[in-house]
């Protein structure tokens, strides 16, 4: 039986080569990148150029032509101040219209009450606190601080009651505590029975020095 031979003489056939048409796209796209940084680059270096002498010589003429200032001048900040310092002032203003309007409508003066305390003194008593009574009723309690007895001292007033009372009598009762004669501690009270007619009431407290007796000495003035 014959075998069957190999040929070893048998040709591989070349790969067919790839057509050029197929570069072709890459190539544009190339060329259309390198146009587009051209252009990039391009623009860059003529918005960064410097102007010709005619456009800066032109550049004054045109500013004043339009009214645009070369150069923007620091904001003038004088107006605004002027006007928070009005607004302040405004705010105050009101506030106190405010105040005077509330005690109106809460102490009309037909039914008004105020006490004030007063002192002239300065050997024999130093103020502490003040406790009132109207008809057995106490109706204020004040601790005073060094610094306002020291005013009271240089003869300021103290408003430490306001209030409302009806026409009739009625009796004012003042109890003051403080430092006496020799450090010591101080308690004395004093009264005044008045009478409330129509309109506004105003009574003082007042403490004074009794040389004589090296005493203190505390009253109740009626402003009539």
């Amino acid at each position: 039986m014959r075998k069957p031979r190999f040929r070893t003489d048998v040709r591989v056939a070349a790969r067919p080569a790839r057509p050029e048409g197929g570069r072709a796209p890459l190539l544009a796209l190339a060329l259309l990148a390198a146009m587009l940084l051209l252009g990039a680059a391009a623009a860059r270096a003529q918005g960064t150029a410097p102007p010709a002498a005619a456009d800066v010589a032109a550049a004054p003429a045109a500013a004043a032509a339009t009214g645009v200032p070369d150069e923007v001048a620091p904001a003038d900040t004088r107006g605004i101040d002027e006007e928070t310092q009005q607004l302040k002032k405004d705010a105050v203003d009101l506030n106190r219209e405010l105040f005077m309007l509330e005690e109106e409508l809460l102490f009309p003066a037909n039914t008004q009450v105020a006490v004030f305390v007063s002192m002239d003194v300065g050997e024999f008593f130093a103020l502490d606190s003040v406790q009132l009574k109207v008809d057995d009723r106490e109706v204020a309690n004040y601790l005073y601080t060094e610094r306002e007895a020291e005013a009271l001292l240089r003869g300021g007033v103290h408003r430490v009651y306001l209030g409302n009372l009806k026409v009739g009598a009625h009796e004012l009762v003042a109890i003051f505590t403080g430092k006496g004669p020799n450090q010591r501690d101080y308690r004395r009270g004093a009264t005044l029975k008045f009478d409330k007619a129509v309109g506004a009431k105003y009574l003082e407290l007042k403490i004074t020095d009794r040389q004589r007796r090296a005493q203190p000495e505390f009253e109740i003035k009626d402003w009539e």
